[in-house]
């Protein structure tokens, strides 16, 4: 029998192990994936309290979430993949699930219930990774979807080209794959002779999914084999399907490659028997008669069967046409009979539907007429009674109102949620203090203005742009006070004491000169180095404030431009033009409410709740 191999992880595949060693083969476990469990937070989680329908796709995602003991709701709708997922839902949670014919994501999409799906609240509860088609197909369907990952599938650790090398050398035949990230541990690290080896091998998987995803290993159709499902039995069913085939098949060869032995060796001995027989007889009529005898005889033996031969064929034949004509006379009466009694069949028939249309036309004019009644009774009912509410509807409306603002931060999608709501339930009494929290709740989402983020960005920008225009304080040196020389030498020879005077001051004033201006202060002067880092700086500080602004942080935009008025008011003109209208726009810019996460709690939610219960 052949060898088998099986790779699911650890823990399962054993009872399919038993199973086809029972049945005469040699099964091996070998896993290749191993289960780890994740932990999502209470926020990931939190879509299992309100679904409407809640979908498992494998047992693993089953036991990781029961592990996680979440809030969840029960009233929900519950799907699985698979018989042996719907289960183990109901041994940890109780719930029956529903599950599909075919055991794969096709089958389950296929379902009435998971077909008209709009605006419902949909949790999907999965593997990292895994069948991306089951949410994909539900949100275009309308279905708010929140994907719960709470386990991931990872190769276990080892080489896999030892792992061939080993199954090679065990005349591996056949290996079972149940999921895509199994086909991905195998093939990926391949080299080229162990992956032309496994593409010989036969492929027993449990979906047409992983086997379009074998196809592209290169593996043959022919050597891929679809089970009915993933659970050990489906599998069994097509290993032990294909086993059989496998050896009908060799038998029929065998049977083939035997049956011309035989015949060929039947008419060899007949021919070798021939030619003894009708020597011995030659030798026998020899010592009896002569040639001519023995000639004449023969023709009159000749002549005779032929006459003899013509005689009985001529009279079979008549008796044959004999016979024939006689069936034909009883084969005719008797249809001659099934025809008449067709006739008046068809003539009672005829009469019967004719009496049944009758009936039938009498009873849809009453019905009509009692319909006709009962539908004007109604409309006169309705008209004096208000209508009904439907609390699936209250409740839908008010869960997508909580959606767009938590999960979109859609703050007037959320109003014009609430707004759709509140006109709904305006028409029937007994809503008042709902309608009043729903009041409340479009009041403070209304007075919530979204930041303009596009238009500060664009504002930032004409400033950073405008900053190369800017002046600088210039520092004119006032002009030197005029200086009287007291020390000037006089002309007249009389004066000579003074002139000596005179001349000794302006030898020490040569050493010492101290010069005096008169109105402003001077102020030191800005190289044009240091004016250029000025201007670097500036930009800088709004670049940082539009990167905060664009993250979403408040204190650091509101810091850089800060920052950049300061310099700004430092180092240039404060009367020039370019100069007034940076600051003026800094300061505008400074006013700007930046609350990019307001704190909302809608006040309805609890009302809605009280209500509908």
């Amino acid at each position: 029998m052949p060898h088998i191999l099986i790779t699911r992880p650890e823990g399962k595949g054993v009872s399919l192990a038993q199973q086809l060693e029972q049945a005469g083969y040699q099964a091996s476990l070998f896993p290749v994936l191993k289960i780890a469990y994740l932990t999502p937070s209470n926020t990931q989680l939190s879509p299992l309290i309100n679904a409407d329908k809640i979908i498992f796709i494998s047992q693993d995602a089953v036991n990781a979430l029961a592990l996680l003991k979440p809030n969840i709701n029960t009233k929900a709708q519950f799907y699985a993949v698979g018989q042996q997922t719907a289960d183990t839902i109901y041994a940890l949670f109780g719930v029956r699930a529903a599950i599909p014919k075919q055991y794969d994501s096709e089958g389950l999409l296929a379902l009435k219930s998971l077909a008209e799906v709009d605006g419902s609240s949909i949790a999907l509860v999965k593997g990292q990774g895994g069948r991306p088609d089951i949410a994909k197909v539900l949100k275009e369907r309308g279905a708010f979807l929140n994907n719960c990952v709470v386990y991931k599938r990872e190769p276990v650790s080892g080489l896999v080209n030892s792992w061939t090398d080993h199954w090679q050398s065990n005349n591996v035949h056949g290996i079972v794959i149940t999921s895509n990230a199994a086909v991905d541990a195998i093939f990926t690290p391949l080299a080229a002779p162990q992956k032309q080896w496994l593409q010989q091998c036969q492929f027993y998987v449990a979906s047409e999914r992983i086997a379009a995803y074998l196809q592209q290993q290169q593996v043959s159709l022919a050597n891929i084999h679809i089970a009915a499902g993933a659970s050990d039995d489906a599998m069994f069913a097509c290993i032990n399907q294909q086993g059989s085939t496998m050896s009908e098949q060799s038998k029929s060869i065998t049977t083939e490659k035997n049956t011309p032995t035989t015949a060929s060796t039947a008419s060899a001995k007949s021919t070798k028997q021939e030619p003894v027989t009708a020597k011995n007889a030659a030798d026998r009529n020899k010592q009896k008669v002569s040639k001519v005898a023995t000639l004449a005889l023969l023709v009159s033996l000749i002549v005779a069967s032929g006459v003899g031969y013509d005689f009985y064929q001529k009279l079979n034949a008549g008796k044959a046409q004999n016979l024939a004509v006689n069936d034909l006379n009883e084969q005719n009466k008797l249809l001659t009979q099934e025809l008449q009694a067709l006739k008046s069949a068809q003539s009672n028939f005829q009469q019967a539907l004719s009496n049944s249309e009758k009936k039938i036309a009498a009873a849809l004019s009453e019905s009509a007429a009692q319909n006709q009644q009962e539908l004007k009774a109604a409309l006169q009912k309705a008209q004096q009674q208000s209508s009904s509410l439907n609390p699936q509807e209250v409740t839908s409306l008010q869960r997508m109102a909580e959606f767009k603002l938590w999960a979109e931060k859609d703050y007037q999608g959320t109003s014009a949620v609430l707004k759709r709501l509140d006109a709904l339930l305006s028409e029937h009494p007994g809503t008042v203090e709902v309608r009043q929290a729903i009041m409340q709740d479009i009041q403070t989402l209304d007075s919530l203005k979204p930041v303009a983020t596009e238009a500060i960005y664009l504002q930032l920008n004409s400033v950073l742009t405008s900053i190369d225009d800017l002046v600088f304080n210039a520092v004119n040196l006032p002009q030197e006070a005029a200086v009287i020389d007291e020390n000037a030498l006089s002309d007249n020879v009389s004066d000579w004491q003074q002139n000596l005077s005179n001349s000794w001051n302006k030898i020490v004033d040569s050493f010492i000169t101290v010069r005096q201006h008169e109105g402003v202060s001077i102020e030191p002067l800005l190289t044009e180095q240091e004016r250029h880092l000025i201007n670097q700086r500036i930009k800088l500080n709004l670049t940082q404030a539009q990167d905060a602004l664009m993250s979403k942080q408040a204190s650091i935009f509101f810091n850089a431009l800060s920052e950049a008025k300061r310099l700004v008011a430092e180092y240039f003109k404060q009367g020039d033009d370019a100069t007034k209208s940076v600051l003026k726009a800094l300061s505008n810019l400074e006013k700007e409410q930046l609350n990019f996460n307001p704190e909302v709690t809608l006040q309805s939610t609890q009302k809605v709740k009280e209500w509908a219960q």
